[in-house]
């Protein structure tokens, strides 16, 4: 089964308000050809889709750790929501990424051309979590608070606009009162640091 499939075989089952729109525009969107970045994890033709999946996956194990450890997580991490939160968490990537080619100097300090991936933030200049979350409730997608949080504050500090003391309250505020905003966090973490690779151009 291809990772396309997988992802969209695992929305379908959430069953939730929205899904079949939702899945309907990332076939259309270019989300499962986008990469994940431009020069780090997941920087090639697909990246995306992988990142996404990894994400989801390094969740489900997550929580299995977190229930054993503490079952009165339970209704606070039903599997439909780490599935939706994770999968979804980084569809504003699907439209901003576009293939360049690129100049460096190989080997022997001659120039030479690659192909790779600029960043293009215009037809939609949002930030990074809020995007996705818009682009989901724009769909008709029946998001939670919780599911809300986690996607919007899934990049933890790195996506803090300008250091803001207000946007650190809230998304100290948001893991506090969401453990799925915690979960989400680490698992990004986790699949981008430990289970995925980079390009090497």
């Amino acid at each position: 089964m291809t990772t396309k499939d997988k992802i969209l075989e695992l929305l379908d089952k959430t069953d939730r308000q929205g899904i079949d729109e939702v899945m309907d525009w990332l076939k259309g969107s270019g989300f499962f050809m986008a990469p994940a970045s431009t020069n780090f994890h997941g920087n090639y033709e697909g990246g995306l889709a992988d990142h996404s999946l990894n994400v989801y996956t390094a969740a489900m194990r997550l929580r299995s750790t977190a229930l054993s450890l503490n079952p009165t997580l339970e209704s606070e991490l039903p599997e439909d929501s780490v599935t939706i939160a994770t999968l979804l968490h980084d569809i504003c990537k699907a439209d901003v990424y576009k293939e360049i080619t690129k100049k460096r100097q190989n080997s022997f300090g001659r120039w030479e051309e690659y192909q790779g991936y600029t960043v293009d933030y215009s037809n939609f200049p949002l930030g990074h979590g809020e995007k996705s979350v818009i682009i989901l409730l724009r769909l008709g997608l029946d998001l939670t608070d919780a599911e809300i949080a986690a996607i919007r504050w899934h990049m933890t500090a790195w996506d803090l606009p300008f250091q803001s003391r207000e946007a650190l309250g809230n998304i100290n505020a948001a893991k506090d009162k969401y453990p799925l905003c915690a979960l989400v966090q680490l698992a990004d973490g986790f699949a981008s640091s430990l289970m995925e690779d980079t390009v090497k151009n």
